[in-house]
């Protein structure tokens, strides 16, 4: 119950103090005070944006949702890289788990961690299932981290594909940072359906850079054994086309065999509190990002 009430009174602080309550994060993660008057560190501009820039963005606030940004894609021309969508609805009682296939994904479109993966329906508790559809939707994300970007969307829950590679596990996941259209980096991700994935930085040669504090735990061999993958070289056509309205947004694809589908677009990494990212490369992303004047 105590537990209960904090989480409660610290959701409300988004409500009612959400420069505070940001605040209160950031010290917590660095152990330092967040500077929002002159914010230079990347973790330092993407609070800026997330509290002022992309907070009343009307396109921002379509594309951080999940299933509207859908429609934003196809008004860019890149509708073939859509995932394909089993259905998309209001409650939980109106999902048609019967019409669903063995393998599948449950989604909810209003922040980030809302996923159901199933690879067997009938090993499906769907009880369990609806239970925690159920508390996605009371939820309201945005005042876990003081995303505001996520404030206010008409939650939804969506079915999409189940995507998967080519060694029958999930995809991996390549994250493209972009300023104002120009991509910069990509943030490989992988490992993620073991439960500790690891993320990994290269650049748009898949050059591998040390930026993350998982690069320091490999070696020269296994750095080597990165391999870059078919289609590579078009994710930053597409990362460019698709980023051009926005300060800074990070476009997620996944390639599976060989064909490239669209994850999402994500505005505000890690809310702006990334202790993964080593020191410099907090720096040297500050650095990319311009921020216009709010």
């Amino acid at each position: 119950m105590k537990r209960q009430v904090i989480k409660f009174i610290t959701k409300q602080l988004a409500v009612l103090a959400p420069e505070f309550k940001a605040r209160l994060l950031y010290k917590k993660a660095f152990g330092k005070p967040l500077n929002l008057q002159a914010p230079s560190t990347w973790n330092e501009k993407i609070n800026h944006l997330k509290l002022n820039g992309y907070s009343h963005n009307a396109l921002v606030k379509q594309c951080a949702d999940k299933y509207a940004v859908r429609q934003y894609i196809k008004d860019q021309g890149c509708e073939e890289i859509l995932n394909e969508l089993y259905f998309a609805c209001d409650s939980v009682n109106d999902i048609p788990w019967d019409a669903l296939p063995d393998k599948f994904v449950i989604k909810g479109n209003h922040g980030s961690g809302y996923n159901l993966i199933c690879q067997n329906k009938k090993l499906l508790n769907i009880k369990s299932a609806k239970k925690l559809i159920d508390g996605w939707m009371k939820d309201d994300y945005w005042k876990t981290y003081v995303e505001l970007n996520y404030k206010g969307i008409q939650k939804k829950i969506i079915g999409e594909k189940y995507i998967e590679s080519a060694n029958g596990h999930g995809p991996e996941d390549y994250k493209i940072y972009c300023f104002r259209g120009v991509p910069y980096c990509t943030l490989l991700c992988v490992g993620r359906d073991t439960g500790s994935p690891k993320y990994y930085f290269f650049d748009k040669d898949f050059k591998f850079l040390c930026y993350s504090d998982d690069c320091l735990a490999l070696s020269q061999e296994e750095i080597d054994a990165f391999v870059k993958p078919e289609g590579y070289d078009e994710l930053f056509d597409y990362a460019s086309r698709l980023s051009a309205p926005f300060e800074f947004v990070r476009v997620d694809f996944y390639i599976s065999k060989g064909r490239i589908i669209f994850g999402e677009l994500t505005f505000t990494p890690s809310a702006g509190l990334d202790t993964d990212i080593l020191p410099p490369t907090d720096v040297l992303l500050g650095e990319m990002l311009t921020l216009q004047q709010h």
